[in-house]
């Protein structure tokens, strides 16, 4: 698929998902112009993985925190970033 017009997006949009993912360029035409050119992604994003995760927490050894004291550090991070106008406490 080289082209697709605006009027035909919804129509023939199954023929366009497989140009993409086979990595090909599709132009989009609109009244007889060409105004984009519709493009694949370039990679996916990378999955999260939980357990790469914990052994990088484990590594840089941070000391454990409370809640009480995670929320005193993001309030007086909204604080310093948009000032008093929050609303909470």
């Amino acid at each position: 698929m080289d082209y697709i017009t605006t009027t035909n997006l919804r129509t023939q949009s199954p023929e366009l998902i497989g140009s993409l993912k086979r990595g090909e360029s599709v132009s989009l035409i609109h009244r007889s112009k060409i105004v984009g050119v519709i493009s694949p992604a370039k990679e996916e994003p990378k999955k999260f993985d939980s357990k790469r995760f914990s052994k990088l927490v484990k590594a840089l050894n941070l000391p454990p925190t409370t809640y009480a004291e995670r929320e005193k550090k993001y309030r007086e991070h909204l604080m310093k970033k948009y000032g008093k106008g929050i609303s909470g406490r």
